[in-house]
C-alpha cells in the first residue's frame, strides 16, 4: 500500500507541476525582463525533495520537464536545454541545502536558493549555445528577480508542506 501511495503523491505533484507551468506561461512578465519567470512549478520540485528525497524529487523534476516539453512541442529545442539545465542545477543545490545543510536554511531560503541557481544554470547553458559572453550582463537581472519570487515559491511551498503534514502526510521534516 505504501509504494501505491507513494506513485499517487509523485503522479499528483508531476500534474500540479505541469499545470502550473501552462498557468505561468499565461502570465506576462516579458514587460519586466525579457524571459523572466515565477517558477511555479519548482513548486512540486521543492515538495519532492522534502517528502521523496533525491529519487523521488529527481523523478518528479525530470517527468515535469520532459512531459510540458513535449505538450507545448518544444522537446530538443533550446527552451528545453534552457529548462533542463536550469532544473537540474537548481535542484542539486536546493537538494544539498535541504539534506546537508537543512538546519541553518529554511524553505524560504533553500528555493531562493533554488531560483537563483536555477538561473545561472540558463545563463551559462544559453552562452555555450549562442556562444557570446554579453548574455552574462543579463545575470544580475535575473538574480534580482529571483530573489522575490524564490521567498514567493518557498512561502507557498512552506504553508502546502505544513498543511498536507498536518492533515495527509505525516513527519515531514523542517516544517
Amino acid at each position: 500500500m505504501e509504494r501505491t501511495r507513494k506513485i499517487v503523491l509523485i503522479s499528483l505533484l508531476v500534474s500540479l507541476g505541469l499545470i502550473l507551468h501552462f498557468v505561468e506561461a499565461m502570465l506576462p512578465m516579458a514587460f519586466i525582463v525579457p524571459g523572466a519567470k515565477l517558477g511555479l512549478a519548482n513548486i512540486v520540485s521543492l515538495m519532492g525533495i522534502v517528502l521523496f528525497g533525491f529519487q523521488g524529487g529527481f523523478l518528479i523534476l525530470m517527468m515535469r520537464i520532459i512531459l510540458a516539453s513535449l505538450m507545448a512541442g518544444t522537446l530538443m529545442t533550446i527552451n528545453f536545454y534552457l529548462s533542463i539545465a536550469g532544473g537540474l542545477l537548481s535542484f542539486l543545490f536546493m537538494y544539498g541545502a535541504y539534506y546537508y545543510l537543512g538546519k541553518r536554511f529554511s524553505l524560504l531560503g533553500i528555493s531562493i536558493l533554488g531560483a537563483v541557481f536555477h538561473n545561472l544554470g540558463q545563463i551559462v547553458t544559453a552562452y555555450y549555445i549562442i556562444v557570446n559572453p554579453g548574455i552574462f550582463y543579463y545575470l544580475p537581472y535575473l538574480i534580482l528577480l529571483a530573489v522575490p519570487t524564490g521567498l514567493g515559491i518557498g512561502l507557498v511551498t512552506y504553508y502546502t508542506l505544513s498543511y498536507l503534514n498536518r492533515y495527509f502526510v505525516k513527519g515531514v521534516e523542517h516544517v
